[in-house]
């Protein structure tokens, strides 16, 4: 046992004193510092305009009755008699545009607008301001100002989520339901990666210049790969809450600049505990696999080839996103969420966006733990067998007869 821990501390060590490790831990919040620094500093230097500019458009009152609210934010309707001097106005440049009130418009609801300019539309600005003038119009003897108002104001609608005992929800989700589970699935990843890199990179390097041999002579290839996993493995996790301490007085930073709506944004404690869990299992898992690949390839390049094909898993739920966020209740998810290589990310992604049903993390976790254990004892087993293998991988066939031969 004091061997174990001794090859634990080397690797925990060893790993936290690497140059690659450092500067992936002071990579993402140096360079979320210095994005800040740089919107801030071009949001100084580009002020916005402190004078407004008035759109001046013409319209000519074919039906009548169309002479109020000629001011329309910052577009001013100018009334014209006919279509002639309203042209000449716009030849002119005292307008920019002019539209036609036909006779028949509250019956057909056409309006025709004229431009010297090429557009593939009217400009949306302009298009506003004619709709809400012909309505302020329409509805001016019927409706109180107030109630027009409402009419044309875009729905403005507040959603309260509830327990089940018909109190108000601590976490009402909104903007932070897209942010955090994006930004913590994304540390996660790389987190993920890189750890689990590192003890393929170690394994690699000691069989290929055949150290192996040594620390076998030993400890058991169980407790060497078990001592190694570990504490590579706490280095990761260190770096992962480093990186999740950051991450609230990071965004708050950013608030200034990006948005008031992120100073809003809070981590649930069941979210940073659930994505602790499964970093932790995550990282096993992944770890576990590169051992395995290490033990059966010759060189450390083949072993990172092979690796970088189980590692895409890992990511893959990110390039459905967008159907996620559609399709947040198809099956298709409660697979990903249960396959272990895709179980992380896409149980915190889908646990902070919509909730995720507790059996399902249960099952999900309960996986993800017997492929550990199971993958533990087939990297043993394969670092014993084909520890004297150098500079040749032995086919899928050979592995299986010489596991079942072992």
């Amino acid at each position: 046992m004091n061997k174990t821990i001794l090859i634990f501390r080397h690797e925990f060590f060893a790993t936290i004193r690497r140059l690659g490790f450092i500067i992936l831990t002071l990579a993402l919040p140096v360079s979320a510092l210095l994005s800040i620094g740089v919107s801030q500093l071009v949001s100084g230097i580009v002020k916005p305009a402190t004078t407004v500019q008035t759109t001046s458009v013409g319209y000519v009152d074919e039906a009548g009755g169309f002479n109020q609210f000629t001011a329309e934010g910052d577009i001013r309707l100018m009334p014209y008699t006919t279509t002639d001097a309203a042209l000449q106005a716009m030849v002119k440049g005292d307008i920019k545009d002019y539209f036609v009130i036909p006779s028949d418009y509250t019956t057909k609801g056409i309006i025709q607008n004229y431009t010297l300019e090429k557009q593939l539309s009217v400009p949306t600005d302009i298009q506003g301001a004619i709709k809400n003038f012909l309505s302020d119009n329409l509805m001016a003897d019927k409706f109180p100002a107030a109630t027009v108002q409402i009419i044309e104001s875009p729905l403005n609608m507040v959603s309260t989520r509830l327990t089940e005992t018909g109190a108000a929800a601590q976490d009402q989700g909104g903007v932070s339901d897209l942010v955090i589970p994006g930004i913590f699935s994304l540390l996660l990843v790389l987190s993920l990666i890189f750890s689990s890199t590192y003890v393929l990179q170690g394994l690699g390097e000691e069989k290929e210049n055949r150290i192996m041999e040594i620390l076998l002579s030993s400890v058991s290839p169980r407790q060497l790969i078990t001592a190694k996993v570990l504490g590579i493995g706490l280095a990761g996790l260190l770096q992962v809450l480093l990186w999740a301490i950051l991450l609230k007085p990071l965004l708050n930073l950013a608030s200034s600049s990006i948005g008031g709506f992120i100073s809003s944004v809070h981590i649930p404690a069941n979210f940073l505990i659930l994505g602790i869990v499964y970093f932790i299992l995550g990282y096993l898992l992944f770890a576990v696999l590169c051992s395995c690949i290490a033990a059966v390839t010759g060189t450390i390049r083949e072993a990172q080839g092979l690796a970088s094909i189980f590692t895409l898993f890992s990511v893959a739920p990110f390039w459905f996103l967008s159907l996620l966020i559609l399709f947040p209740s198809s099956p298709v998810w409660v697979v990903f969420s249960i396959f272990p290589f895709s179980a992380p990310v896409t149980m915190m992604l889908r646990f902070g966006m919509y909730g995720v049903p507790v059996w399902q993390i249960i099952v999900s976790l309960a996986v993800m733990a017997l492929t550990i254990f199971g993958g533990l004892l087939l990297a043993a087993k394969l670092l014993r067998t084909y520890l004297l293998m150098y500079g040749k991988r032995p086919k899928p066939t050979e592995i299986i007869k010489n596991l079942k031969n072992a």
